[in-house]
């Protein structure tokens, strides 16, 4: 747990010193989209077409995954 909590916090503080440098440049995110020609309405709707398309498959593999997982589960020997 303390492994993630790191990562979390090292992705934080790279994404801070990165938004300050850009930030010093006169840089904003809505200048970097249009530079690559998107939007925002264009980001959150991919968005929601890749949760549309990703959570009826992860609900459909954790049908199959989640049973056998259970099984393994209890047919592991015991720990000490």
């Amino acid at each position: 747990m303390l492994r993630v909590i790191s990562a979390l916090v090292k992705i934080g503080l790279a994404s801070l010193i990165t938004g300050a440098v850009l930030s010093a440049l006169n840089l904003s995110a809505a200048e970097l989209l249009a530079e690559i020609g998107m939007t925002p309405d264009r980001i959150f709707t991919l968005l929601q077409e890749g949760a549309t398309w990703a959570i009826p498959n992860i609900v459909l593999g954790s049908m199959v995954i989640v049973p056998i997982w259970f099984v393994t589960y209890l047919l592991r020997p015991p720990r000490n």
